[in-house]
């Protein structure tokens, strides 16, 4: 069979070994990125589609007559037609659970860094403030331990559960929210997310984007929040309304906030989460997921589900 990776630069290339996975196949085109323009001549002639972001919708997969079989690097597939992918006979596999590790250290950083102020004495700092000290220390802005607090876990799929076992070594208390959405069955245990949110120290998301998830954190749930509150978000952008979040921090409505992913990535320059410059909003560019070891997982469940799709077996981690 042959094959082809799309995008291969949303993965890194130089610190990762794709050999195992090239060997998986007769022939593998590997092309760091794809325009839309190219991706059906790109894929013309291949069995096996390896993608990240690239879009394979109804009008790509119907010239596309080979194909067989897509393996989506990532967990999330709607860069992927599924309707079509099934009425054309094409077999849809992802990655699971390969960024655990990666994003709960992650959440943690973020949970850390709001909580010790690192922001503010490191801008102190640059200003020369510590040296102008008269004494050995500074001790300009509080600083808060993790243990004791509450942590509110909306999404306790893996990442969640990730979240809340580092969580539990800091000795923080964990309190989940019961999954969203209307005709959902209530768990044992969860608390609805109007009951959860003045209870919690720092609220972190993990659930999917979906249409009950959309704008999930929105300016009411922001002000349920206790005024000391931080909020973590490595879910999806989409899950924050991001103009009430920006105005829960000028407000003061809550104490800070992390976040690793926008309603639109890339965002534009003049993005308003962007245009700030505040010590309690860190804001990083969707690397929660992005460990060395993570990327290398994909990689290595990519050529689990190939080798399964050769040798005639179940399917691994089929859609």
């Amino acid at each position: 069979m042959n094959a082809a990776i799309l995008d291969a630069a949303t993965l890194g290339f130089d610190d990762l070994d794709f050999v195992p996975l090239t060997n998986a196949v007769e022939h593998m085109h590997c092309y760091q990125q794809t325009k839309a323009s190219d991706t059906v001549k790109r894929l013309t002639g291949v069995q096996i589609a390896l993608v990240n972001k690239v879009v394979l919708d109804a009008s790509v997969l119907s010239q596309l007559p080979l194909l067989k079989h897509i393996i989506v690097l990532a967990t999330g597939v709607n860069n992927i037609d599924l309707s079509a992918a099934k009425a054309l006979g094409i077999s849809v596999q992802n990655c699971r659970a390969y960024g655990v590790d990666s994003v709960a250290q992650h959440c943690l950083m973020l949970m850390l860094c709001l909580s010790t102020k690192m922001l503010n004495y490191r801008r102190s700092i640059k200003n020369g403030d510590w040296s102008k000290s008269t004494q050995f220390c500074m001790l300009d802005f509080p600083v808060e331990s993790l243990s004791g607090k509450t942590l509110g876990i909306v999404g306790y799929g893996d990442l969640g559960k990730g979240v809340a076992d580092l969580a539990l070594a800091f000795g923080m208390k964990i309190l989940i929210a019961q999954r969203p959405g209307k005709n959902v069955e209530p768990k044992s245990g969860r608390l609805g997310l109007a009951k959860m949110l003045p209870q919690v120290d720092i609220l972190s998301l993990h659930c999917p984007l979906t249409q009950d998830t959309t704008d999930l954190i929105d300016w009411p749930q922001l002000c349920a929040l206790p005024n000391s509150a931080f909020l973590i978000n490595c879910a999806r952008g989409g899950v924050v309304n991001e103009l009430a979040l920006l105005k829960a921090l000028d407000e003061g409505q809550i104490a800070g906030a992390g976040v690793d992913v926008l309603t639109q990535e890339p965002p534009l320059k003049d993005h308003p989460l962007l245009t700030v410059d505040r010590d309690n909003l860190i804001i990083t560019p969707h690397t929660a997921w992005a460990s060395r070891q993570a990327r290398q997982t994909i990689l290595s469940q990519a050529q689990e589900n190939i080798m399964s799709l050769r040798s005639g077996q179940d399917l691994v981690r089929q859609l």
